[in-house]
């Protein structure tokens, strides 16, 4: 059998990013440019200076999702990374609806409405493309204080696997990544909110989090943004309907 050395690089491939603007997703606008992928990022402020075509769009509006679904057809990507979500808490007794509408809108409506758009224009190109779906070690099981957003995680994983068979016929993959604790700027709202929820100090829940890790911290973005270049380039051309935990053993500690 002769050894096929299949590329990392991305040169030549349009990646389309959302969620770009901080933490992961700019870790993974950052290495897909790097290894000469053109890069396509959005988030919902302004440019804070990727090396991409960069747009802002509101997600949980109506137009802001259309007119982000024609961005997406209009650059014909390769690869997809639905990265965009948002994270809140409260017990079931005070989670209410509008924090549900805006999780769900969000973390799985727009997830959908954005992955169908990538699909649709690799299907009319003949695109042998990848989509990433961002999910979360909060998707593999509930939690007292993040019911929302764990069901919502668990929609993402949902939809990558029926997504997955539906495209496989196109020779398009759909895999997740299920990030673990990871080191963004999100978590200095995450901590406050469990501070707030469980009376912990500020800057608690975070050490805590990253010593129970079993590699024994919490994950960075880089390491996040290492699986989504696998996960677009040719080394992962025969896997699809997964989802990579990348977590440092937390789903088995779990």
């Amino acid at each position: 059998m002769t050894f096929d050395p299949a590329p990392t690089n991305l040169a030549g491939k349009t990646c389309v990013v959302t969620g770009a603007a901080g933490g992961i997703g700019s870790a993974i606008v950052e290495h897909y440019a790097a290894l000469g992928a053109r890069v396509f990022a959005t988030d919902v402020g302004a440019d804070p200076g990727l090396p991409a075509d960069y747009q802002a769009f509101d997600l949980l509006s109506e137009d802001g999702l259309a007119a982000a679904c024609d961005w997406i057809a209009s650059a014909q990507p390769d690869v997809f990374v639905n990265n965009a979500a948002l994270f809140d808490m409260g017990s079931v007794l005070e989670a209410d609806l509008a924090q549900y509408d805006r999780l769900f809108g969000l973390n799985v409506r727009a997830m959908y409405a954005l992955m169908q758009a990538a699909a649709k224009s690799m299907v009319a190109t003949g695109t042998r493309g990848s989509i990433i779906n961002l999910a979360s070690q909060a998707g593999h099981r509930g939690e007292a204080l993040v019911a929302h957003y764990c069901a919502s995680k668990a929609a993402v994983i949902s939809y990558t696997q029926s997504a997955a068979l539906a495209l496989a016929p196109h020779k398009i993959r759909v895999n997740a990544i299920s990030p673990g604790v990871v080191d963004t700027p999100m978590w200095k709202e995450v901590d406050a909110l469990f501070a707030r929820f469980e009376g912990k100090e500020i800057g608690q829940k975070k050490r805590e989090v990253g010593e129970a890790v079993p590699l024994g911290h919490m994950g960075r973005p880089f390491e996040i943004a290492r699986v989504a270049v696998f996960l677009a380039s040719a080394q992962s051309d025969y896997i699809t309907a997964q989802t990579l935990s990348v977590d440092g053993g937390n789903v088995l500690r779990m």
